[in-house]
């Protein structure tokens, strides 16, 4: 068998630990499978003090991830750090600069300077493995960059956020609000003590930039993703959902048209016959839609440290094994495209918007004229409240409406236009509904 592929793994927390305990607990079938063993010989963390419950007296301890990356008893670095600054970002790039492959579960790096690294990485003649960085233990970076490489990939899109995932669901299944199951979320560890990154979309955004690149050789713009949070979703919404035949889920929609990409990370409306609305609690799901394949779906966690450490040795495997490893996003770096932002156009799917209408004469005509001056036909039209014959003018009535193929340009128009005239209290929701 080959000498071992000596690993610096640069951080100890919970993922960081779990990659040490993995290679440590199945050396010999990992070794097994990659031909060579795989075998963790200097380590970077913030404290030296705290156990963690690993053997450390073989491995040789560096304060400064940077000297990690730059040892040369070290052949891969491994950063499992996070964020997309320093000095997680200084010990990649040393790593790269010294000829080593690096394998990371940073999302935020990649897609901040992803394309800069691939070109530093390809001048090296070496690789980034980044399997962990996006839907955790679902192996779509592989599939998208070997399995379905021979297809045009037309859509790739998913749910690609366990947290927000989690919400929605509990806020569905047990009829509980936004700040009810967001508390429980923190309370079993699913959400941050500041959830904003994950409630907001901003995690779903990397992780879309990064398979937008991939699926559609364009270089990663994250800037360009239209988004939009789960936090001002109601049980009412996902009540009106259900009548209609839907389920609500936060989706990454990356798309290809003949103008551009379209990238967006929105609540969405998804039939819930489909695949995609049977993906509950913390699973992620990713589609790929190609033209030779169809579409494929994959589902499993995306998150936990025992599924990315799973994704991370993968990768560390795959370097095990030698030989040629694919370009980093699909083709080399110096290839991919400059990203051009879709113009907007129609959305096939229609949209569900729900209004709290003040009940005084005109006020329906009103906004149906509205509608039509943006061109916009409704499908249905529901009243959610009924109305008191000996309170008129109270409390305003909720309505949802279902509009056909039209585009957001003409829905927020037609908002703005409706909110102006003061036919409505508060804002109005709208979410988009997305079509297998």
């Amino acid at each position: 068998m080959s000498e071992a592929l000596r690993i610096g793994l640069a951080g100890l927390g919970t993922v960081g630990a779990a990659v040490f305990r993995l290679l440590s607990d199945k050396a010999d079938h990992v070794a097994a499978r990659a031909g060579r063993p795989i075998r963790v010989v200097g380590v970077s963390a913030r404290s030296r003090e705290r156990d963690r419950g690993l053997d450390l007296s073989n491995v040789t301890w560096h304060d400064d991830p940077d000297t990690l990356a730059r040892d040369p008893d070290v052949d891969v670095f491994v950063e499992l750090i996070g964020g997309e600054g320093d000095p997680a970002s200084s010990s990649v790039r040393g790593a790269l600069t010294a000829g080593k492959p690096v394998v990371t579960a940073n999302k935020a790096l990649l897609a901040a300077s992803g394309v800069e690294l691939a070109r530093l990485a390809e001048s090296k003649g070496v690789t980034i493995g980044y399997e962990a960085a996006v839907a955790g233990g679902i192996p779509v970076i592989k599939t998208l960059r070997e399995a379905v490489a021979g297809n045009r990939v037309s859509r790739v899109w998913g749910i690609l956020n366990g947290t927000c995932n989690y919400i929605l669901t509990e806020m569905e299944e047990e009829g509980l609000s936004f700040e009810e199951c967001l508390a429980e979320a923190q309370r079993l560890g699913y959400a941050e003590a500041d959830p904003t990154f994950d409630i907001e979309g901003h995690d779903s955004a990397h992780k879309l930039a990064l398979l937008a690149a991939l699926a559609f050789g364009t270089e990663i713009d994250t800037e360009s993703i239209h988004l939009e949070g789960i936090s001002t979703i109601t049980p009412e919404d996902l009540e009106a959902a259900e009548e209609l035949g839907f389920r609500i889920k936060l989706l990454g929609v990356a798309r290809r048209t003949e103008s551009g990409v379209e990238q967006r990370v929105t609540p969405t409306m998804v039939p819930r016959m489909s695949a995609m609305a049977g993906i509950h609690g913390v699973l992620n799901a990713v589609a790929v839609d190609g033209d030779e394949v169809g579409e494929i779906m994959l589902v499993g966690p995306g998150a936990g440290s025992t599924a990315t450490a799973s994704a991370v040795v993968g990768d560390l495997m795959d370097i095990a094994r030698g030989g040629v490893c694919p370009p980093i996003f699909g083709m080399p770096a110096k290839d991919l495209a400059p990203y051009k932002r879709a113009r907007m156009r129609a959305h096939e799917g229609g949209y569900y918007i729900r209004l709290a209408v003040y009940d005084r004469p005109g006020a329906f005509a009103a906004i149906a004229q509205r509608m039509a001056e943006q061109s916009i036909s409704l499908e249905s039209i529901m009243q959610k409240d009924r109305r008191d014959p000996d309170n008129p003018g109270g409390k305003p009535r909720r309505v949802v409406l279902i509009t056909h193929e039209t585009s957001e340009a003409q829905i927020r128009k037609a908002l703005t236009a409706i909110m102006d005239d003061g036919q409505i209290e508060g804002r109005p929701q709208m979410i988009r509904i997305e079509m297998p």
